[in-house]
């Protein structure tokens, strides 16, 4: 807020575990996400997700942005294939 009381409102891209699960359509990610897989997900996929994200995250590149969306994925307990 600035003194002549105006401000700035900055929107975000939605979460990733979000778009992740809007993706392959799943209600939620696995509790144990090592043990118990709960879906599967396309490098295709996780570009097309890495793409909306791209803005918000620290990632110099595409590649560097699919790594960081792909290990989000799996921390939810979906494999991602080829």
């Amino acid at each position: 807020v600035y003194t002549d009381r105006t401000f700035d409102f900055i929107t975000k891209t939605p979460p990733t575990s979000y778009l992740i699960k809007k993706h392959i359509s799943l209600k939620k990610g696995s509790a144990r996400p090592h043990e118990d897989k709960v879906g599967k997900i396309t490098w295709q996929g996780i570009e097309e997700i890495a793409k909306i994200k791209m803005p918000d995250l620290s990632a110099i590149d595409m590649d560097q942005a699919r790594k960081i969306i792909a290990g989000s994925a799996r921390s939810m307990g979906i494999d991602v294939v080829d």
